[in-house]
């Protein structure tokens, strides 16, 4: 807990009314968000950190876009890469910092770049294009890459692609650098599942659907042709009063992965569960209002007691106090405006 932490929020700049990237000094006793200056980025629509924390990658209208973090937190500027394809949606990077995937929702592309040893981005290595239909939906008609993230034992790369309900699992080595597809998980039609993350043991994939409104719960082993993954849970992503309107639309751990969040649009609510590490099963504490519209990210504080609630439609950020024990979301302090923000990255400074 003891050092220094910052914000980076990612915001639409076209307006004019955010340069793009929001940096912000972290109160982590308080819970809050303390503004202190902007960069600029065409339209941030979403933002990661480095595994070791020392670089900052945004997507951007001309691609992605890699910034050094300083040992007080500002950034600058290293590289803009062009991934040749539409605007992409969502960023990751492996373990080692060695590759960074970018997934492509307009045009149904997953592209994997070179990372070098500064963290600045390199070349293009592989990319696929997702083909086939989904629904009758206009939704849901077409492929929508959504989320591309790299298995923990290095073995594959998984897609999960909103538009044909399905998370396609590629083999992906570093000696050929290919992408080769080699089975799928075919979800529920018109569940579209739009993101998903692994628990830091390896064991466990937690995949949310954006129109379902459920997550699922994985068990992962690696295997010699592909991966084994069974299906062991699904559960709600809200309450039961929830809006017919209602689309899952974030998902995060806490720190010490006995927790996982989730934010829901329409209904405007964020839901706590607890984490069995052992199983790996959900279970629901709460669901409740975040004060704002559209929580398209949420930010878990380093202290695992506070929540910052990402309102895309709104413009804001609110602030909570996490009770575990009552299911409470107590606010905390007032929100802070932001316009049209995305994407939301703690990280610890030096």
């Amino acid at each position: 807990m003891k050092g220094k932490y910052v914000a980076y929020v990612g915001s639409y700049s076209y307006t004019g009314k955010a340069k793009g990237i929001t940096v912000y000094d972290i109160d982590v006793e308080k819970g809050l968000f303390v503004p202190r200056c902007e960069e600029a980025v065409n339209n941030s629509s979403y933002l990661i950190a480095s595994s070791d924390g020392k670089t900052l990658y945004s997507i951007a209208d001309e691609g992605v876009v890699s910034f050094r973090i300083h040992e007080n937190g500002s950034i600058t500027r290293l590289n803009t890469a062009n991934i040749k394809g539409m605007r992409g949606c969502h960023l990751s990077t492996d373990a080692q910092d060695k590759y960074i995937f970018v997934s492509g929702y307009h045009d149904g592309k997953c592209t994997v770049l070179r990372l070098k040893e500064d963290g600045s981005i390199g070349e293009i290595v592989d990319g696929v294009y997702h083909k086939g239909l989904g629904s009758v939906a206009e939704r849901n008609f077409r492929p929508h890459v959504s989320c591309s993230r790299r298995t923990p034992d290095g073995e594959y790369v998984m897609v999960a692609d909103l538009g044909i309900d399905q998370v396609k699992i590629y083999r992906f080595n570093e000696h050929d650098e290919q992408l080769t597809l080699v089975d799928a998980l075919r979800c529920e039609r018109e569940s579209a599942p739009k993101c998903f993350r692994f628990s830091s043991d390896g064991r466990f994939i937690y995949l949310l659907h954006e129109l379902k409104n459920v997550i699922d719960v994985y068990t992962y082993e690696n295997g010699k042709r592909q991966p084994k993954i069974e299906k062991i849970q699904s559960i709600p992503t809200a309450g039961e009063k929830r809006s017919q309107l209602t689309a899952a639309c974030s998902m995060r751990f806490s720190p010490d992965e006995k927790h996982l969040f989730c934010g829901n649009a329409g209904d405007n609510s964020v839901s706590i569960y607890n984490r069995d590490e052992k199983t790996g099963l959900l279970e629901m504490i709460c669901s409740l209002p975040i004060s704002g519209d559209y929580p398209k990210d949420l930010a878990i504080f380093p202290d695992d007691k506070h929540l910052a609630s990402i309102n895309h439609e709104s413009g804001s950020i609110s602030f909570f106090t996490i009770d575990y024990e009552k299911g409470l979301l107590v606010m905390n302090g007032r929100s802070v405006s932001v316009n049209e923000p995305n994407s939301c990255v703690i990280v610890k400074v030096r």
